[in-house]
């Protein structure tokens, strides 16, 4: 696990504001289902009436991303997805400051035996994750079945790092920092399955351009390098609150088929393929308030 000594002093008045979100999420976390919903659907509400730049943002991969929607239905999803990240902060909170085995009826899970097969066989896989707004609840959850390991990249408030850490420690095994590649590797390498996102921007130097809803998009080439380092499968995992509100799905697929290809692009491609499909089911509920397209290819204009 990523570790990060508390800051010099926690009662410094620069992390205020967060204790006071450490706070928050403790007592969220215990709210009633409706209040969850209905505080996280206010303050989705609040993000995309007053958060303006992260809106922006959303508008424009919205619109990039689902140019088949005419301008009100852009405009909705931009709403809907705001709301639906609102109400992930809760599910958030949920996940991290309670025992998440008091909503095992709540959950749907398809698709297990790619992973029990693999666990019979003594195989690693990595797992590729999306970064909904459901991502820490559906770890959560899925720890309530499988255990596995984890990548994270350490977040820049080192008291919130360690919440975070502590947080999610009790349903990972480990939880690896994005750089330790040789860490991955000998976890995946013992048998283990490590939950790997590539679905952000990591810059030009770690990534080839691919389509991603039809834009070529800078897509990680790590998910086939570690791939062919281990000789593990790499098994999608997809997550989304359905449609009541009350219930969630999770769901392992397949392993890619002929991964990785030794073709950097059409590897990246297949990934992107997984992952846009996984999105077009609940399009509202993936994290597009993040420059997922920040990065161009030379010589085109930056979209944000």
């Amino acid at each position: 696990m990523p570790k990060r000594d508390w800051p010099d002093s926690v009662a410094h008045p620069r992390y205020w504001l967060t204790w006071l979100a450490i706070g928050a999420m403790h007592l969220g976390a215990w709210f009633p289902w409706r209040l969850k919903l209905w505080v996280g659907k206010v303050i989705g509400l609040a993000a995309w009436r007053f958060a303006g730049r992260r809106r922006h943002i959303t508008e424009t991969n919205i619109r990039l991303c689902f140019p088949e929607l005419d301008d009100i239905q852009q405009r909705r999803l931009v709403r809907q997805t705001f709301i639906a990240n609102g109400i992930g902060i809760l599910e958030t909170a949920t996940a991290w400051c309670r025992d998440p085995e008091h909503l095992r009826h709540r959950v749907t899970f398809k698709g297990q035996a790619h992973r029990t097969r693999l666990q019979a066989e003594g195989k690693g896989a990595l797992i590729l994750g999306i970064h909904f707004s459901t991502l820490d609840l559906g770890a959560a959850l899925h720890a309530l079945y499988f255990r596995a390991d984890a990548v994270q990249r350490p977040h820049d408030n080192p008291l919130f790092d360690r919440f975070m850490s502590r947080a999610r420690a009790p349903y990972f095994d480990a939880i690896l920092d994005r750089h330790d590649l040789r860490g991955v590797v000998r976890r995946i390498k013992a048998g283990h399955g490590v939950w790997y996102s590539p679905d952000q921007d990591f810059g030009r130097d770690a990534s080839v351009f691919a389509p991603f809803f039809g834009v070529q998009t800078a897509t990680v080439r790590m998910t086939a390098r570690i791939a062919r380092m281990t000789g593990a499968p790499v098994i999608p995992l997809i997550f989304h609150r359905n449609p009541d509100d009350r219930t969630y799905t999770l769901a392992y697929l397949p392993p890619l088929e002929g991964f990785p290809s030794g073709d950097d692009v059409a590897d990246a491609s297949q990934v992107n393929a997984v992952i846009e499909a996984a999105i077009r089911k609940h399009p509202e509920q993936y994290l597009w308030l993040h420059r997922r397209f920040k990065t161009r290819p030379k010589g085109e204009s930056r979209f944000y």
